[in-house]
C-alpha cells in the first residue's frame, strides 16, 4: 500500500491530485480547513477504490501539525507528501497589499508549507526513503506586482526546495518543487485578469504525478509560459517590468 499525504486537498489542484492517486492499494491522507468539502473529496476517492482519511487541520499550527504527522507516520509510514495548501494574497481592488494579507499569506504559504514539509523530511530521513513535493508557482520566477507576498513565498519555496533536494539527494529521500502556471481552480478563479495557457486542475495533476514519477527537480508547466517566466529574470529590470504589465490583475475579496 502507498501512503500519500496531500494538504489543501478540499479543492483545486489538491483535490485533483487526490482523485489522481485514488486507486486500490493507495491510502490517502487528506488535509484542508473545510471539513465539508474535504469529506466530499474523500468519498470520491473511496469510490475509486482507495482508502482515505481526513484531517481538517490548519497548517499554520506548527505544534499540532508536527504531532499529527508523527502519529500518522508511526501508524503507516508516509511514501509521498504533497505540500499544496496555499492562499492568494493580493488586494480586492488592485491596490497595495495590506499588512494583514501579507502576513497571512506568508504564514500559510511559507510557514505552513514548512510546518508540513520539515517533519516529513525528518521522518523520511530516519528510514531512508520517501518523497516530498512542494507546490510553488511560476510567480517564483516572474513576481507579480499585484501579489508580492504570494510571489515571495513561492520564490522562497523554490529556493528552499532546490537547496534541500541537493542536500538530501544521497539519502533515499526525494524532493521536487512544482511551479505551475495558471490553473482553473476556485482559488485561481479569484484572479480577475489575463490568464494565458490556463489548464484544468486535472491536467495539472496529471503533469505533477508524471513529474514525481520521474523524480524531476522542478516540475514546471506549461512550457511556453515557463520559458517566458524564467527568461524574464534575465532581462534588464525596465524591460521585465514592461513585460509583466499585461499580467496585472485584481483579486476578489477573500471569504
Amino acid at each position: 500500500m502507498s501512503v500519500i499525504l496531500i494538504t489543501g486537498a478540499s479543492s483545486g489542484i489538491g483535490a485533483a491530485l487526490a482523485r489522481r492517486y485514488a486507486a486500490p492499494g493507495n491510502h490517502l491522507i487528506l488535509n484542508a480547513r473545510d471539513p465539508g468539502r474535504l469529506d466530499g473529496v474523500a468519498r470520491a476517492c473511496r469510490a475509486s477504490g482507495a482508502t482515505a482519511e481526513t484531517a481538517p487541520l490548519d497548517v499554520r499550527d506548527r505544534a499540532a501539525v508536527g504531532a499529527w504527522l508523527r502519529d500518522l507516520d508511526a501508524r503507516a509510514p508516509l511514501d509521498l507528501a504533497i505540500v499544496n495548501a496555499g492562499v492568494n494574497g493580493g488586494h480586492p481592488t488592485g491596490g497595495i497589499e495590506t499588512e494583514e494579507t501579507a502576513f497571512e499569506t506568508v504564514d500559510v504559504n511559507l510557514n505552513g508549507a514548512l510546518n508540513v514539509a520539515m517533519p516529513c523530511v525528518t521522518l523520511m530521513l530516519a528510514r531512508g526513503r520517501g518523497q516530498i513535493a512542494l507546490l510553488s508557482s511560476l510567480a517564483a520566477y516572474a513576481p507579480l506586482p499585484d501579489a508580492p507576498a504570494y510571489s515571495g513565498t513561492k520564490a522562497a519555496l523554490l529556493a528552499h526546495g532546490l537547496a534541500l533536494r541537493e542536500k538530501i539527494r544521497h539519502t533515499g529521500v526525494r524532493l521536487s518543487v512544482v511551479t505551475p502556471g495558471y490553473v482553473k481552480t476556485p482559488m485561481g478563479g479569484d484572479y480577475k485578469g489575463w490568464r494565458p495557457f490556463e489548464m484544468s486542475a486535472d491536467q495539472a495533476a496529471a503533469r505533477i504525478a508524471r513529474g514525481l514519477e520521474r523524480d524531476r527537480d522542478v516540475i514546471a508547466f506549461p512550457w511556453l509560459l515557463t520559458a517566458g517566466a524564467r527568461g524574464a529574470g534575465l532581462l534588464p529590470e525596465r524591460l521585465r517590468r514592461l513585460g509583466m504589465h499585461g499580467f496585472r490583475f485584481q483579486i476578489r475579496k477573500r471569504r
